[in-house]
C-alpha cells in the first residue's frame, strides 16, 4: 500500500490536469479542432521541450533499455546516449520551417503538412494507414510495459495493471486532448528526473560506489565494461545507431508535430537547451543502472524486470512509489501522444477530407472523442496477450516510421523539385524493404536495417520526383518564400 500511494496520487494528477483542461476547449471562442489536436499552437519553452522528451522516451527506454544493458553491459549504454540531441535536432532544422508553414496552411498533423506539399490524395491516405499501424504498435508495446510494471511492483495480476493503466490513459487523452498531453506530458518529464536520480544514488550508495560497483561487474563478466560487450554489440551497428535514434528522428510523426504547437522563437530555443540536457541526463542514468544492476543483484534472467526488481528491493516503499512514477510517466508520456494522433490521422485526415468535409462543430467534438476512446479499447484488447522484449518492439515501430516519412518531410520541406510521385515511393519501398529486411533477418555489414533503408529511399524519393511533374508556383511559394 504504501509503494501504491505515491502512484495513486500521480494518477488522480494527470485526471485532475485533464479534468481542468477540458474547460478550456469548450469556451466559444476557442477552434476546437486547433485546441484538441495541437493545444491553440501555445506551448512554451519547458513545455515543449518535456513533451518531445516525454513523447519520444517511453518503456523502451525506462524498462526495456536498462534491461538489454544489464544484459550487454556498457555497450548498450553508448548506443541509448546516442539519442541525447533529439530535441536539438528535431527543433533544430524542422522547427521554425514546420512553424511557420503549419500556420500559413491551419495544418495540426503531419498529414496535414504532406497534403499541402504534394497534393495528392495516395500520400494523404497511405500516410494515414501507415502511421496507424505503427502508432497501434508503439502503444501496445507501451501499454505492456505499464501494465507489466504495475504487476512487478504490486503482485497483482497483469489484467489488473493493464486494465487500471490503460483506463487513465484513455480517460484523461480521450477528455483532454492535445493540451492536456503536453501539460501532463510536463509533469512527467519532472518526474521521470526525479525518480532516476533516486535509484541511481540508491544503488549507487548500495553498491558501495561505482568503482567498487564496475569491479564487481568486472568480476562478474568482463565484456560488460567493453564498448561492444565482448563482441555481442557489432560496432556497424553501434554506428547504425546514429541514423535509427540521431539523424531519422527527424521522421517520426509525433515528436515532428510538435514543432507546430509552440508559441515563439524563444519557446523553441529554450527547449533545445532544455530538451538536450534532460534527454542526455535520463538516457545515461537509467541505461546506467541497469549495468550498475548487476553486481547489486545478479542472476535476473527476464531483462524487463531488472529495473522495478531493483527499486523495490532497494527503495524504501514510498521512495519505490514515487521511482515507479518515473518509467509510469515514460510510458503514460508516450502512449497519451501516439493516442491523440492516432484521433487526429482518422478525424482530421480521413473523416473531414474524405468523408465529410464540412462537420458541425458538435460533430466534430463527438467523432474526437468517440475515435480516442475506440483506439485505446483497441489496443487494450491487443495487449492482452503480452509480447517479450518491449525494447525491439519499440525499436521496429520506431524505425517503421522513420522508413515511411523520413524522406516526404526533409526532402519535402528543404528540396523545391519534390513531388508526390517521389513521396509515394519512397514510402512504399521504405516500408516494404524495411519489413522484408526486418522480417527475414537481412542486414548489411551488421548494420541496423534502417540504414540501408533511408538511403534507398533517397534514392527512389529522387527518381521519382525527377519522373513525376515539378510543384507548381503555389506551393513552392507556401514553402520556400519566408
Amino acid at each position: 500500500m504504501l509503494i501504491l500511494l505515491p502512484i495513486i496520487i500521480y494518477l488522480c494528477l494527470m485526471l485532475g490536469v485533464a479534468w481542468k483542461v477540458n474547460k478550456i476547449k469548450h469556451r466559444e471562442n476557442v477552434n476546437f479542432m486547433e485546441e484538441y489536436f495541437i493545444g491553440s499552437r501555445n506551448m512554451g519553452g519547458f513545455v515543449l521541450a518535456m513533451t518531445i522528451i516525454a513523447t519520444y522516451i517511453g518503456a523502451s527506454s525506462f524498462i526495456g533499455g536498462p534491461g538489454v544493458a544489464y544484459k550487454l553491459g556498457l555497450g548498450w549504454v553508448l548506443l541509448a546516449c546516442i539519442q541525447t540531441p533529439t530535441a536539438f535536432l528535431t527543433l533544430g532544422i524542422l522547427g521554425k520551417r514546420l512553424a511557420i508553414i503549419s500556420r500559413r496552411i491551419g495544418g495540426v498533423t503531419i498529414t496535414d503538412l504532406l497534403r499541402a506539399r504534394y497534393k495528392n490524395d495516395i500520400v494523404v491516405i497511405l500516410g494515414s494507414v501507415i502511421m496507424l499501424i505503427f502508432f497501434i504498435g508503439t502503444i501496445v508495446a507501451n501499454f505492456v510495459g505499464g501494465a507489466r510494471l504495475f504487476e512487478s511492483v504490486t503482485g497483482l495480476p497483469y489484467i489488473v495493471g493493464l486494465t487500471i493503466f490503460s483506463a487513465v490513459i484513455i480517460t484523461y487523452t480521450t477528455i483532454g486532448g492535445f493540451r492536456a498531453v503536453a501539460l501532463t506530458d510536463a509533469i512527467q518529464g519532472g518526474v521521470m528526473l526525479v525518480a532516476s536520480g533516486i535509484l541511481f544514488y540508491t544503488i549507487l550508495k548500495a553498491g558501495g560506489g561505482m568503482e567498487n560497483i564496475m569491479r564487481t561487474v568486472q568480476s562478474i563478466n568482463p565484456d560488460l565494461l567493453t564498448p561492444d560487450s565482448g563482441g555481442a554489440i557489432a560496432k556497424p551497428f553501434i554506428l547504425s545507431f546514429w541514423m535509427l535514434v540521431g539523424v531519422a528522428i527527424l521522421g517520426l510523426p509525433a515528436t515532428t508535430v510538435r514543432c507546430m504547437g509552440f508559441r515563439d522563437s524563444k519557446s523553441m530555443h529554450n527547449a533545445m537547451i532544455i530538451g538536450t540536457s534532460v534527454v542526455g541526463v535520463l538516457m545515461l542514468v537509467m541505461h546506467l543502472i541497469g549495468v550498475m544492476g548487476v553486481a547489486i543483484s545478479p542472476g535476473i534472467t527476464i531483462g524487463d524486470k531488472i529495473i522495478p526488481s531493483l527499486a523495490i528491493s532497494n527503495l524504501h516503499p514510498i521512495l519505490a512509489g514515487v521511482f515507479i512514477g518515473g518509467p509510469l510517466a515514460a510510458i503514460m508520456s508516450t502512449v497519451d501522444s501516439f493516442l491523440i494522433l492516432s484521433s487526429a490521422t482518422i478525424v482530421k485526415d480521413l473523416y473531414i477530407n474524405y468523408i465529410n468535409p464540412n462537420p458541425n462543430d458538435k460533430k466534430i467534438k463527438k467523432l474526437s472523442l468517440f475515435t480516442s476512446l475506440l483506439i485505446g479499447l483497441i489496443v487494450f484488447f491487443l495487449s492482452l496477450d503480452p509480447p517479450e522484449l518491449l525494447v525491439w518492439i519499440n525499436l521496429f515501430a520506431l524505425a517503421g516510421q522513420e522508413s515511411a516519412f523520413f524522406c516526404p518531410i526533409i526532402l519535402g520541406l528543404y528540396w523545391k523539385r519534390a513531388n508526390a510521385v517521389g513521396a509515394i515511393s519512397s514510402m512504399v519501398f521504405g516500408v516494404s524493404s524495411y519489413i522484408y529486411f526486418s522480417v527475414f533477418k537481412i542486414n548489411f555489414s551488421g548494420m541496423h536495417q534502417i540504414v540501408p533503408v533511408i538511403f534507398m529511399s533517397i534514392f527512389v524519393f529522387v527518381v521519382g520526383s525527377y519522373l513525376g511533374d515539378k510543384p507548381d508556383d503555389e506551393t513552392i511559394d507556401l514553402f520556400f518564400n519566408f
